[in-house]
């Protein structure tokens, strides 16, 4: 008989197309074999896991993580460092994220800002990791290095943004890197709000007097996301359905507007994230100041709005489940939301509240625990699609024998936890809170399995993997619904000419 490095007996395996009762053999950081329920449960192992009838799948794969970022805003800067990230992210279920390398808007190079996030990366995760490239300043340096991130750098994404002064580009400077990521087959992400409107909607209600939190809200209006993400649309179809990915899509008339244009065969994609799921614009107005610790953009919508995103997650409009983890800590006047607190402005003004919210190590339980989704789209959008958008697939995001490396999730037997209440001393990061705090849930990732080894086991000892155990992924293209293999090179003129 074969002997393993690591059997997980008697589990219910679920895949992104099945659900079948089956032991995982492991042997080195490979997945060498599915077979039948229980019949692995005496195989010589060097580590043996009774799932005891929990689900079993494979590890989750967050793609949109902010770690360790330079202050891009002039205030507040990252709770999590890449350690402190990672180390949630594995607590959490995941055994893979990508973050960020971003470039600011007085640098011309994107190559720099990769090598500066390799440098803190480096050495200091406990998860496989990956890089998106954050274009800032579209000058001739950095898109003429746009073929060298998609070969020898591994890098097969980008995020470009429509609005934030310092990150902000202009409809020209989108489509001249939509053309350069095209040639490249880099995938662009876009950050979908207008940009000048929530100026100019911003001025006018401090003009009023209006700086509470709730009023971000108001500021980054819904109207302001669905016009951007009607726009990124007609940008990408100019260039001959240039494929693209609207990032944490909180509206489901930007919802409407994406699902149309896959209906017409454009290669559209989006996510959308736990905040526009489980939160709503009534927790910007908690009392005083403690709405700033929902405040992110786009903002939480409404009850309505959630069922509709729930709907997208179901029926495809959405490929993907991410985080958006951006952390900052509350009680923190130097670096964190209380940076936009002054005598002037007990409550802060929301232009200056540090935008972004804690979730990578919440993003599964919450999801899981909600059951609005089967199973195999729950792998899916949270793991399988992830691993296929960005080009990671079927090493990642899979449980293929002799192909997918052992990234694996186990869950707890259903009941055995029974329900308990989500609070920030159970969580990892370095955020001090969580905007679902006191939430109910009724399951947690039991172990979470990277490469074969055991780095999360919650009942015996928590963080059990080490730092520097998680490694750089050089990605391949999108293999996602083959969109770079039916991607049309004619347009409305040649493009080669352009």
């Amino acid at each position: 008989m074969d002997s393993y490095d690591l059997v997980i007996a008697n589990g219910v395996c679920v895949t992104a197309a099945d659900v079948a009762p089956c032991d995982v053999a492991v042997k080195g950081e490979k997945i060498v074999l599915l077979a039948p329920s229980g019949s692995l449960a005496g195989a010589a192992t060097k580590r043996l896991i009774d799932a005891e009838g929990g689900y079993v799948m494979p590890g989750g794969i967050d793609c949109h993580v902010h770690l360790e970022e330079p202050s891009l805003f002039g205030q507040g800067s990252s709770a999590d460092s890449f350690e402190s990230g990672t180390r949630s992210a594995v607590a959490g279920g995941n055994t893979t994220v990508v973050a960020f390398a971003p470039q600011q808007k007085h640098l011309d190079s994107v190559l720099a800002a990769l090598a500066d996030a390799h440098a803190l990366a480096r050495g200091n995760c406990y998860c496989d990791y990956g890089f998106h490239t954050l274009v800032a300043n579209p000058s001739p340096t950095a898109l003429s290095e746009f073929p060298r991130l998609a070969g020898g750098e591994g890098v097969t994404s980008l995020k470009v943004y429509m609005t934030y002064a310092a990150l902000q580009l202009r409809d020209d400077e989108i489509l001249s890197v939509l053309l350069a990521a095209r040639r490249s087959r880099l995938l662009t992400m876009i950050h979908a709000e207008n940009g000048d409107a929530l100026a100019w909607l911003t001025d006018r209600l401090e003009a009023a007097h209006l700086f509470a939190p709730r009023y971000h809200a108001h500021a980054h209006a819904p109207a302001l996301e669905s016009e951007a993400t009607h726009r990124a649309i007609a940008l990408s179809a100019l260039l001959a359905g240039t494929p693209i990915l609207l990032v944490h899509v909180s509206e489901p008339a930007a919802a409407r507007r994406i699902r149309e244009a896959q209906a017409a065969g454009q290669p559209v994609f989006a996510e959308t994230c736990p905040q526009y799921l489980f939160l709503t614009r009534d927790d910007l107005d908690r009392p005083g100041f403690e709405g700033a610790k929902c405040v992110c953009a786009p903002p939480p919508r409404t009850r309505a709005d959630q069922a509709a995103l729930w709907r997208g997650l179901r029926d495809g409009t959405f490929a993907v489940l991410s985080s958006d983890h951006c952390a900052f800590r509350y009680d923190d006047a130097a670096a964190g939301k209380k940076t936009s607190v002054s005598p002037a402005h007990p409550v802060g003004r929301f232009r200056h509240i540090p935008n972004g919210l804690p979730g990578v190590e919440t993003r599964l339980p919450l999801a899981f625990a909600a059951r609005k989704l089967p199973p195999t789209r729950f792998v899916e959008v949270s793991s399988t699609n992830a691993a296929k958008l960005y080009g990671l697939y079927p090493r990642k995001g899979s449980m293929i024998p002799g192909v997918s490396d052992a990234d694996l999730v186990v869950w707890y037997p259903a009941g055995a936890l029974g329900e308990f209440a989500l609070t920030n001393d159970m969580l990892h990061h370095d955020a001090d809170y969580t905007p679902y705090e006191g939430r109910t849930l009724d399951n947690w990732p039991r172990y979470t399995i990277l490469r074969g080894q055991v780095v999360w086991d919650r009942d015996g000892g928590g963080i059990v993997g080490e730092k520097g155990f998680g490694k750089f992924l050089k990605r391949e293209r999108s293999s996602l619904h083959g969109i770079w293999e039916t991607v049309e090179e004619e347009g409305p003129f040649d493009l080669e000419a352009l």
